[in-house]
């Protein structure tokens, strides 16, 4: 979403910085849903809050949240399961409405960011801005937002030929522009419909709409930064990733980062009972209805073998 593409004749480690066009664009995908939600908070204290917009607010970052981590990510950047088309397009369409880019730019940058995780090349490490609090501050932008507006190294036919080579694929990816579209009008379509009323839409779009990207945004954000900075490591892996357990609840389980970056193709990243993982359950549920399968998760042995020593 915030970088030109680098043609494979050029070095890997070759930096193209963003345009302008599209560091405005970033800005904006940035800056709107957070001026939705200062109004929302706004028009909270004169009228009070509704259940419709609780409904839209809730079932909207759920939805596109779960295109996040079931489709973007597990589906995508790992294959942590095999689906068919209309399970792939739902989860596809779902991550786009997200508002985090096309699907092939999100998953390229996710594949490096694996490649390279904590070292040179990655494109969001809190890591590399010196020691003491400032270092962590810095860190922390960088890994959180400060990244998409830096020159970066990203090769989409690099990191996304299996992709590339499905039809359905492509299209969803180059159809962005269009689930941005269909993201805003849902909630606010069903805010007037539910209410009967204009205020209804309005507090549809804002609540489904603005609040709610938003919130994904910084959840998802926040397992960039948060979760390379502040948590447990009880596995193996060769970066500094970290499971955070209100990360965990907030990201449907993406939180569990040191899990999944020792075992990055696993359809599980709550690997422990105690680790509220809803994206699994997701996966779980429609393995059962026969929907997905080839579902991928680490042996008891691997597990052990990875476990870091007390």
């Amino acid at each position: 979403m915030t970088h030109n593409i680098i043609t494979d004749d050029v070095d890997d480690h070759a930096l193209v910085a963003p345009s302008l066009v599209r560091r405005v664009f970033t800005l904006i995908a940035i800056l709107v849903p957070l001026a939705g939600m200062i109004l929302a908070m706004a028009l909270l204290w004169e009228r009070g809050f509704a259940w419709v917009e609780l409904a839209l607010f809730l079932g909207m970052y759920v939805a596109t949240g779960l295109g996040i981590t079931v489709g973007f990510h597990r589906l995508f950047a790992h294959k942590s399961f095999s689906c068919g088309p209309v399970v792939t397009a739902t989860l596809g369409i779902l991550g786009s409405m997200a508002v985090e880019g096309p699907l092939l730019r999100w998953v390229s940058f996710h594949r490096c960011h694996h490649q390279h995780s904590d070292d040179e090349g990655d494109p969001h490490s809190p890591h590399g801005y010196g020691g003491g609090f400032w270092g962590s501050i810095k860190g922390f932008w960088n890994a959180h937002i400060g990244w998409m507006f830096k020159p970066a190294a990203l090769r989409i036919n690099k990191y996304t030929p299996d992709l590339q080579r499905s039809k359905l694929v492509r299209r969803i990816s180059l159809l962005f522009p269009l689930w941005v579209l269909v993201s805003m009008l849902v909630p606010t379509v069903l805010g007037g419909v539910i209410s009967l009323s204009w205020s209804g839409a309005l507090f549809g779009f804002l609540w489904g709409g603005l609040v709610r990207i938003a919130f994904v945004h910084h959840v998802t954000w926040s397992v960039n930064s948060i979760c390379h900075l502040w948590g447990t490591r009880p596995y193996q892996s060769n970066d500094l990733s970290r499971n955070n357990f209100i990360v965990g609840v907030l990201a449907f389980g993406e939180g569990w980062h040191n899990n999944h970056h020792g075992f990055p193709t696993s359809a599980r990243h709550g690997l422990k009972w105690w680790q509220p993982d809803l994206s699994w359950t997701v996966i779980w549920i429609l393995s059962k209805l026969g929907l997905v399968w080839n579902v991928r998760l680490p042996s008891a042995e691997r597990l052990a073998a990875r476990r870091r020593a007390s």
